[in-house]
């Protein structure tokens, strides 16, 4: 009794995770056929111990290798295919430039910079952090900005009521900068990859950056208001910080050199493409210049010691997400979840878009976005072309709306992050993160409504 006792206790978040898998399948047979309904059970098992952690990411992220083929739904060579895709090694190229940033501390001369650019108030210092980090997180992953920048932010001020709002801001920047281009997170590369995969005309690097920058910079100052909002501008104080202009190291300068040089090959794609139609492979390019940190004489990474610093799990969440995809078109779940979507074509598509940017910014607080945009991608395209919508518009809607996780912090590494420090409690999380979950929903629904249009 004691053994089984302990069993169960050792396994509790396990089995809490089968029974709903259990049950998602039961009630999905109402509506689905018998692989579909698998497909729904075992998605809800995978999303379940995601969220409570019954075992570690990477490990509940490398399961669809094993359960998809031996519950029929994919062929095993289909689902390792998935974890091998060219955007995989896009990320791959981007941990190892924000290995490099953080192993040459060239973050920390930004964030020094920054701040003897802002004023030296409660905002000037917020905004700054929050540049730096949305800035780095448009490039790097959200998850390695923040890791960079909270610990500057928490020993900018021994005042707790302002301490946690910079954490907090530093991990909300994380998250919206993130928007800015394709390979800031995971949600904006699955839709690419969705994009590709079915022969849809891609959004170009200039072209994406192009269209949210004026988003994220109204969500930016969004954030950064609504965190400021009831704090008392007697209680700030900061500590001294050592703001002496020393010149930059060799290896910084030499960092500063790769990623400018980076930065100016992606923005010239689409212009070499128009003028002279060539053609830039922007994922095998942002692996490239990673691979180029390890060159002789550059000697800016050194391979024991720092590739095994890239975050595998996140590697592995990203296959996982992507033969989620896969086997919602293989088993054609997208198609009947979109029929019954159509159902509610009645409504306004303003109405639809509404609905479905709110639903998934409020999912993505107890789910992994990664997981929830592999799920709604290919439900929304052919629902939107069933329906006669702008497919195209629906699905960015999709993949940014689940960046917006800003209530809880289960919902995203960076407020994870910043709850690891002890500064930050809960409840000021959600009752500040709730505001801004709503604020995203209305400001995102406007801008593409109206500024996403004239690129599509």
């Amino acid at each position: 009794m004691r053994v089984l006792k302990s069993f169960i206790e050792s396994y509790r978040l396990i089995i809490f995770a089968l029974l709903i898998g259990l049950g998602f399948y039961l009630l999905a047979l109402t509506s689905f056929s018998d692989v579909q309904a698998r497909l729904v059970g075992v998605i809800a098992f995978l999303v379940t111990l995601w969220t409570n952690s019954g075992l570690h990411m990477g490990v509940v992220s490398l399961l669809p290798i094993i359960l998809f083929p031996m519950l029929g739904l994919v062929e095993s060579k289909d689902v390792v295919s998935n974890y091998s895709k060219t955007t995989i090694f896009l990320f791959v190229g981007g941990f190892l430039l924000a290995i490099a940033t953080e192993k040459s501390q060239l973050h920390k001369r930004l964030a020094t910079k920054l701040l003897s650019i802002f004023p030296n108030t409660p905002r000037g210092v917020l905004y700054s952090l929050m540049l730096t980090a949305g800035s780095l997180s448009s490039i790097l992953s959200d998850t390695t900005t923040a890791l960079l920048i909270i610990p500057i932010a928490a020993f900018l001020t021994e005042n707790v009521d302002y301490k946690f709002r910079l954490l907090l801001g530093v991990a909300y920047a994380s998250l919206i900068g993130g928007i800015i281009t394709p390979v800031g997170t995971p949600p904006n590369l699955i839709l690419m990859d969705f994009i590709e995969t079915n022969g849809l005309e891609m959004i170009p690097f200039a072209t994406w950056t192009a269209m949210m920058l004026p988003l994220a910079i109204i969500m930016m100052v969004m954030a950064a208001e609504i965190l400021l909002y009831g704090f008392k501008k007697e209680n700030f104080e900061l500590v001294k910080i050592d703001m002496t202009k020393k010149p930059l190291t060799v290896n910084q300068k030499k960092l500063v050199w790769i990623l400018s040089s980076l930065a100016l090959l992606l923005a010239a794609n689409p212009i070499l493409k128009y003028l002279f139609d060539i053609h830039i492979n922007e994922k095998l390019t942002l692996l490239a210049f990673g691979l180029f940190l390890f060159l002789p004489k550059v000697d800016l990474l050194e391979w024991k010691e720092d590739f095994a610093k890239i975050p595998f799990a996140i590697i592995f969440l990203f296959g996982a997400g992507f033969s989620i995809a896969m086997a919602f078109q293989k088993t054609e779940l997208a198609t009947e979840v979109a029929n019954i979507l159509v159902s509610f074509n009645y409504l306004p598509p303003v109405v639809l878009m509404f609905i479905i940017g709110s639903g998934v910014v409020f999912a993505t607080e107890l789910t992994s976005n990664t997981a929830l945009t592999s799920i709604m991608i290919p439900i929304i395209y052919p629902f939107a072309i069933q329906s006669g919508l702008d497919p195209m518009l629906f699905m960015l809607i999709v993949a940014i709306s689940a960046s917006y996780a800003f209530m809880l912090p289960i919902a995203t590494a960076p407020n994870a992050i910043a709850m690891s420090t002890g500064h930050v409690k809960t409840t000021q999380m959600i009752q500040r993160g709730i505001f801004l979950n709503i604020a995203g929903i209305l400001i995102t629904f406007t801008v593409a409504l109206t500024y996403w249009k004239l690129f599509l």
